[in-house]
């Protein structure tokens, strides 16, 4: 049956590629959102298909597109739906909803094995992986690769298809006439997880563990997900920070958050995991020979003491005071902590007497010798 479709309406769906992502064979997810009016749509690839992607596509596809499709149409996946009651009822889940209310666009979901309710998009994921994916596409950085696909479907705007008025960004123009504004703020797309810290202070979060710091082992935190970045927060506040791993089963360690550990047990510098491949620069390695030349016990503990320095500050800052006391022949902690703070203080603020007359005309008398105590 042919179908008419008003303007301003949009259908979503994923489909799967191959690709050589640093040099290795992979599976990608790619999302496609299209607008049937125009037949615009717009493409973007990422690791896999969850939360935090499915936001994302969104959120570049009104972007891309200049306005928020007034209702979207979508498949059952769990992502979007959380339970199936009836034969049309669907409970949204909760990112979905926090999507959808950021928004305020209409949403519909097809039947369940009726994806012939958004043909159109179906449609475009075929297009798109036959035109944008074919050959096999290499590259390193999923965000370069988007930057393409985004360029592809920017170029896919010029065409004109057999029975249409005008070219597709003609089109375009009467589906943004009928678009929500996109809000001011915009969207973060993320995923939130309540996990809890192991006696490694390693937080569980996709299949993979990042530390924090080990004064949190055996507590609450909540894990926040976004494409690039995992964030680990406690008590409202930012404990650790790590770049997001889209593998399995992987470790990954900040060794600052091990350093108070260590101070505790310094014979762990040489063997703990944290620190099997720390890359410090030069300097750090000439000054713990120094230190320890003179009572390797000793010299090891004041050589972790100037290490918890980067819990308050960077490497290379840390690295700069370093290479400077060791030209002074000062190797001491507190030595350093003073070369740290060089620098840093804020200037002192010169009084001016300027628009101030009733200061100028104040006079200051001389001390006289004999007021002094001898």
């Amino acid at each position: 049956m042919p179908l008419s479709h008003p303007p301003g309406e949009a259908q979503f769906d994923f489909g799967e590629a191959k690709a050589i992502y640093r040099n290795r064979e992979i599976k990608v997810m790619f999302c496609v959102m299209s607008l049937p009016y125009s037949d615009a749509f717009f493409c973007q690839a990422f690791p896999r298909e969850c939360t935090e992607t499915f936001q994302a596509g969104h959120v570049r596809a009104f972007e891309f597109f200049g306005g928020v499709p007034k209702r979207i149409s979508y498949d059952n996946s769990k992502i979007a739906v959380a339970k199936i009651v009836g034969r049309r009822g669907k409970e949204p889940t909760k990112e979905f909803l926090r999507l959808q209310s950021h928004y305020l666009y209409g949403h519909h979901f097809c039947l369940v094995r009726r994806p012939n309710e958004k043909g159109h998009t179906e449609g475009l994921v075929k297009f798109s992986r036959s035109n944008f994916m074919v050959p096999i596409p290499r590259f390193d950085d999923f965000e370069e690769f988007n930057q393409k696909l985004a360029e592809d479907c920017r170029k896919d705007l010029h065409r004109q298809l057999r029975g249409q008025d005008g070219t597709k960004a003609e089109l375009l123009e009467d589906d943004r006439q009928e678009m929500l504004r996109i809000p001011g703020d915009r969207f973060e797309a993320r995923r939130v997880e309540n996990c809890k810290v192991n006696s490694l202070s390693l937080v569980r979060f996709d299949r993979n563990d990042y530390s924090v710091p080990t004064q949190y082992a055996y507590r609450k935190v909540v894990a926040v997900g976004s494409l690039d970045r995992v964030r680990m927060v406690a008590d409202n506040h930012l404990i650790a920070e790590h770049v997001r791993d889209w593998e399995s089963e992987n470790v990954h360690y900040d060794p600052v958050h091990y350093l108070a550990l260590l101070e505790r047990k310094p014979n762990t510098l040489d063997f703990g995991k944290p620190f099997e491949v720390w890359d410090l620069p030069d300097g750090f390695g000439v000054l713990r020979r120094r230190l320890e030349s003179d009572g390797e016990s000793d010299g090891r503990r004041e050589f972790i003491k100037v290490l918890r320095l980067l819990e308050n500050h960077t490497i290379k800052e840390l690295a700069n005071a370093i290479d400077r006391a060791l030209e002074i022949g000062a190797m001491t902690v507190d030595v350093i902590k003073i070369l740290l703070q060089k620098g840093q203080e804020s200037p002192a603020k010169i009084f001016r007497l300027d628009n101030r007359p009733h200061l100028q005309d104040h006079s200051i008398p001389e001390p006289r010798s004999s007021s002094c105590r001898s």
